[in-house]
């Protein structure tokens, strides 16, 4: 009998920004808060019936919950694909790729600046959209001079593309 393949997981982009605040956040949780859980939910079973121990069982669901993020953590730096915007430039050749910082012009004339990233960083109010997102699917491998269009729940939006970049996201 064969063993069944199973599916690689596909890759979850990020910046290298992205990647060392996750990475931050992941070791913060396992050396400093959760050994504080671990501690306090010792001290708050050494106080005797933990099925009528409250600050037993609060302590054992916050744990349950940081457990659950430590592991939503490890497996997005597992599967990682950590993408360098400034390297990018070398093969976009002029494209909209990952990563890229693009200034777009909408119907009515205003100037917009929007950067392709990952889902874990999508800001909107830094112009920071994800690569998965209407607008970034639409903008992605287009150039300058290029008009896209995407719908939202407006309606269908187009935009043209004024000027592709590829500097550092912080």
């Amino acid at each position: 009998m064969t063993k069944p393949k199973t599916a690689k997981p596909a890759p979850i982009y990020m910046t290298p920004a992205c990647h060392a605040k996750i990475r931050a956040e992941l070791k913060r949780l396992l050396y400093r808060e959760r050994p504080t859980l671990a501690k306090a939910a010792k001290i708050a079973a050494d106080e005797g019936d933990r099925s009528e121990n409250y600050e037993y069982q609060a302590t054992k669901r916050a744990m349950r919950k940081m457990d659950g993020r430590i592991h939503f953590l490890t497996k997005r730096i597992e599967n990682a694909e950590v993408v360098d915007p400034v390297a990018q430039q070398k093969i976009a050749k002029g494209r909209v790729l990952f990563g890229c910082t693009v200034t777009v012009e909408k119907e009515t004339g205003e100037e917009k600046v929007f950067s392709i990233v990952g889902q874990d960083e999508f800001d909107l109010s830094r112009g920071f959209v994800s690569w998965v997102s209407p607008i970034g699917r639409a903008l992605l491998g287009s150039s300058e001079g290029d008009t896209v269009s995407f719908v939202t729940p407006g309606g269908k939006t187009e935009l043209e593309v004024i000027k592709v970049e590829y500097k550092a996201l912080d």
